[in-house]
């Protein structure tokens, strides 16, 4: 019976091992199985998460530690994406900001991984880090592993220039030797070169926004600049065909600016001659600007000139003198001229005894535009 009692202990450990197995879809192992007096398991304990570019070979279970005190542990590691996701259970009493940061680092050269969180160095703290946080991958960080720093040592000693270096010593010796002025000039100029460049860093940063800014106007308009590097092939395509229109084209500019230069040589005493003697006109004109421009006043309102249309016309009434004349003769000239009745009613005048040559007549031989009319030539 006590056989058969330790055969059905040892089967229940195996059931409940297996039950326990079975139902715990994180098992990866002993490892993943919370180990008793690790830090991050008393009261008042939380977890965050943190993303790390790498994890190299941290394991579950591994220590997290601030100020080199361990203050927790990593209870899960998980893949996102390009880079690992790790799950970390702190102590309580562990204060640090929300932007706190995480570097993978090794306790010693041969030493395991941890975890190690500090507050941010570049930017003030903030906030608080609490149960359910997560540091991003921007505040995270790794320390160069021993396998790094072997790597780059021996490719130093092996594949580096450490056993050149007596080489390029002594080229560099031969090369500066009895060339101690010119290094120094050399130096010298380059100190002045560098002071220029600091004195026009200003300058340069500008050119450089401005040529930002360029590149941005031109990454806006890519739709039309994409047009036209279509478009240029069958311009220039155009342009082959038509080649020797066009080049006929610049042979008769050619030959027409050899005549037209031709001409003014030609001309040109003949031109300044003449503009020599139209200097006096335009002078004479600008003399005469202000007597022109007032004499311009006269045709607005003509017959009656505008600056002595106030002294003759006042209110509604307007003063006005005139003379009539309705002589035989006067009417005679001016409505009988040109017809079979020319000079009748003249001739009817002169029976009365008015005497020939006092009215201006056509008739009577005389012009009467230039004849003036007299007030004593008769009724």
């Amino acid at each position: 019976m006590k056989r058969n009692g330790q055969w059905y202990t040892v089967s229940g450990l195996l059931a409940l091992a297996a039950i326990t197995v079975s139902g715990c879809a994180d098992w990866r192992g002993l490892n993943s199985l919370p180990l008793p007096g690790t830090a991050g398991g008393g009261p008042g304990a939380y977890t965050i998460q943190a993303e790390l570019p790498e994890v190299v070979n941290l394991q579950n279970n591994s220590r997290v530690r601030v100020n080199d005190v361990t203050v927790g542990n990593v209870t899960r590691i998980d893949r996102q994406g390009w880079h690992a996701l790790v799950t970390i259970r702190l102590d309580g009493n562990v204060d640090l900001p929300a932007n706190a940061t995480a570097t993978l680092g090794q306790t010693s050269l041969l030493g395991s991984l941890h975890i190690e969180l500090a507050p941010p160095t570049d930017v003030p703290p903030q906030g608080k880090l609490k149960d359910g946080s997560l540091i991003p991958l921007s505040n995270s960080s790794t320390y160069p592993t021993t396998e790094e720093t072997l790597s780059a040592l021996s490719l130093l000693l092996n594949g580096g220039g450490v056993g050149r270096i007596e080489e390029i010593t002594k080229e560099l010796s031969t090369a500066f030797a009895g060339r101690a002025d010119d290094l120094r000039s050399l130096l010298t100029q380059l100190d002045l070169f560098v002071q220029y460049l600091d004195d026009q860093k200003d300058d340069i940063l500008a050119a450089a926004d401005s040529l930002n800014n360029l590149v941005g106007q031109i990454a806006e308009q890519k739709p039309v600049v994409d047009r036209a590097l279509k478009t240029v092939p069958q311009a220039l395509s155009v342009l082959r065909d038509e080649r020797e229109t066009i080049a006929e084209a610049v042979d008769k500019l050619g030959k027409f600016s050899a005549l037209a230069a031709d001409s003014v040589n030609q001309t040109k005493e003949n031109l300044v001659k003449e503009l020599k003697d139209l200097g006096p006109v335009l002078e004479s004109l600008a003399n005469a600007g202000q007597d022109l421009t007032r004499s311009l006043d006269f045709y607005s309102t003509f017959p009656f000139p505008k600056p002595t249309l106030s002294k003759w016309l006042r209110g509604d009434y307007a003063n006005l003198t005139a003379v009539i004349d309705l002589t035989l003769s006067r009417l005679d000239a001016s409505f009988l001229t040109g017809t079979f009745l020319e000079g009748e009613l003249t001739e009817l005048e002169m029976q009365w005894g008015r005497t020939i040559g006092q009215m201006p007549s056509p008739y009577t031989a005389r012009n009467p535009l230039v004849v003036p009319y007299h007030f004593n030539q008769g009724p």
